[in-house]
């Protein structure tokens, strides 16, 4: 090894010990007769020092040292005089008794630093630099660490470590797949993995009954914060089970991370049917660290002559409790903020409960004192707090309050990164209908299993067809979400055929999966845990992609080795690709 010690492990009992260490040069200060000089790598950081004890042609050569030069320093280890004692490291310093410079470098577009003047496309564009800040390395440290625990919590459980294939078959239902041309079989393409859903179930069926695997997996769809084109899921499956064994070996292993990575001790994770989420947050992941659950007030409100009310489907509020000192100028404010078409909401009505005890409404031309009592009832208001209106149609008008809500919860200070609050939602639908193709989808995927006692509906009311899913939420972020499947193949060619699939189709895009099921499937159920999404979570990030090592940008773009890029007409040819002009 070129090096006896890291720059993060030496400290006072190291004292009057020989040691070389090798790193990076984070920063170097020349104060005429001493030069200190800062050096890095991975484990931390250790201040070298040049005096007038040292040897003139080093001291020299250690003035001339750039940042980020790779240099490797042997000395003896002294107690240091100014300590610091915010790094591991800041009661020892090294007297530099020889130095050598393994490789120079240029002067780094950004400064690597824990605060940095790099901008995200910059720092994207030299992520090999970004990756040398604290900030994100210690993130895929962590990482690292979440997914050892992973594999040891699987393990203790019997789970068997598996690996599927990266090129499958293109299915029609869920997202767009990334394909991939076959040179060997002209015509004929791969698709990348949007999850190996159907390879877990025939690992069912092949008598493994305990399955799970940390996997890359592709999706060709438009990106946000908490997407990427490729990202890794934790991709489980079991035998011989019901709901409740997986959300409880599940539960376990999220309590296990959050205490043996962070030292959080989670209690028992609260259930929630997906219609009380979407009745009381307007959102099938709702972030319950804090209460300002919805009121339906239509009841209260309809029949008084103000048409805002009188010809809405659903009437709805909140109580933001403590916010009845908002300003006229504010509430205006919060008003063209939900009129932003990404919100798409048309007004906002509002409720002070004045200190005084007094009730004041943007409507009292409408409504008198005693009307107001009622609202004042219905929403447990005391004085001080302030209740948010709004009307419309009912999904929109609950998309709408569900973003008001967690808005008011930002401002409010209710989202705290160091609290966590999960649950698991329940008994979502297990078809939507979809008005662009006019045909039903399934809300999870089409080997989602049925409630037994509702398949009668399949038939008459599709839209009221529970399904035996789940997902997992932690602050108001999906972590994953999971399902009992269909392991018959009538129940499965049913599913099939209402989703609008023929006989044939579905036998040429899923015959492998039924003809499976007559010979000997078990019945089983799993789930899949977004792996980026729930470091994000640790790291107390909204992104996902600084606990990726080398992420996409938000148009699917590798900036660093611009990629996706053109290929050779030679390459294009030999994939049977046919050039365009």
């Amino acid at each position: 090894m070129l090096r006896t010690h890291t720059c993060g492990e030496l400290n006072i009992s190291h004292l009057g010990q020989t040691v070389t260490l090798c790193g990076w040069v984070q920063k170097s200060r020349d104060l005429g007769g001493t030069t200190f000089i800062d050096v890095r790598d991975r484990y931390g950081l250790t201040q070298l020092v040049l005096n007038t004890d040292t040897d003139a042609t080093l001291r020299e050569a250690g003035r001339n040292l750039g940042r980020e030069f790779v240099i490797k320093v042997t000395g003896k280890v002294l107690e240091r005089s100014n300590k610091n004692t915010k790094i591991p490291t800041g009661e020892v310093e090294i007297a530099v008794e020889a130095l050598t410079i393994l490789n120079e470098a240029k002067i780094p577009p950004f400064l690597i630093e824990d605060e940095t003047d790099g901008g995200e496309e910059l720092r994207a564009k030299y992520r090999y630099l970004d990756l040398r800040r604290n900030p994100i390395r210690n993130n895929l440290i962590m990482r690292s660490k979440i997914a050892q625990e992973i594999r040891k919590y699987l393990d203790a459980q019997n789970f068997i470590e598996v690996e599927t294939p990266v090129l499958i078959k293109s299915t029609p239902e869920g997202a767009r797949d990334f394909v991939v041309p076959s040179r060997m079989n002209p015509g004929e393409f791969y698709a990348l993995p949007q999850s190996p859903q159907t390879f877990k179930q025939l690992l069912m069926v092949s008598g493994f009954d305990r399955y799970f695997q940390i996997v890359k997996c592709f999706r060709d769809e438009d990106l946000r914060a908490d997407r990427q084109p490729e990202f890794t899921q934790i991709d489980c499956e079991m035998s011989f089970i019901e709901q409740e064994d997986i959300l409880n070996i599940f539960e376990g292993m999220a309590r296990h991370l959050f205490n043996t990575v962070k030292g959080i001790e989670l209690g028992d994770f609260p259930r929630m049917d997906y219609a009380d989420a979407m009745r009381l947050y307007g959102s099938d992941k709702p972030d319950i660290r804090f209460g300002m659950e919805f009121v339906e007030l239509n009841d209260l409100v309809k029949g008084k002559n103000f048409g805002v009310f009188d010809n809405a489907e659903l009437v709805i509020g909140i109580n933001a409790k403590g916010s009845a000192g908002y300003t006229r100028k504010q509430l205006d404010e919060l008003t063209e903020w939900l009129k932003r078409p990404q919100i798409g909401a048309t007004g906002l009505i509002y409720m002070r409960h004045n200190d005084d005890g007094t009730l004041k409404s943007s409507v009292d031309k409408f409504y008198n004192e005693e009307e107001l009592q009622k609202w004042s009832a219905a929403f447990d208001t005391k004085p001080g707090d302030l209740i948010l209106i709004l009307a419309g149609q009912t999904d929109k008008v609950r998309k709408q309050m569900n973003e008001l809500r967690l808005e008011m919860g930002t401002r409010l200070g209710l989202r705290s990164k160091d609290k966590f609050a999960p649950l698991w939602v329940v008994d979502f639908p297990l078809l939507e209908f979809d008005e662009e193709s006019n045909r039903w989808h399934a809300m999870h995927h089409p080997f989602t299993s049925p409630k037994p006692e509702d398949i009668a509906k399949l038939d008459t009311e599709p839209g009221s067809v529970r399904a035996n899913a789940y997902d997992m939420v932690i602050n108001g972020i999906e972590v994953g979400g999971g399902s009992i499947r269909i392991h018959d193949r009538e129940v499965q060619s049913l599913m099939f055929k209402h989703l609008g699939f023929s006989p044939e189709e579905a036998q040429k895009q899923f015959g492998f999966l039924l003809d499976a099921f007559e010979f000997g499937a078990p019945p089983h159920g799993g789930i899949a845990l977004g792996f980026d999404r729930l470091c994000s979570i640790f790291a107390g990030l909204d992104s996902i992609r600084d606990v990726i090592a080398f992420p996409k940008n938000n148009s699917g773009r590798d900036v660093m080795i611009d990629s996706p890029s053109t290929i050779a007409d030679a390459q294009m040819k030999e994939l049977n690709i046919k050039t365009t002009v």
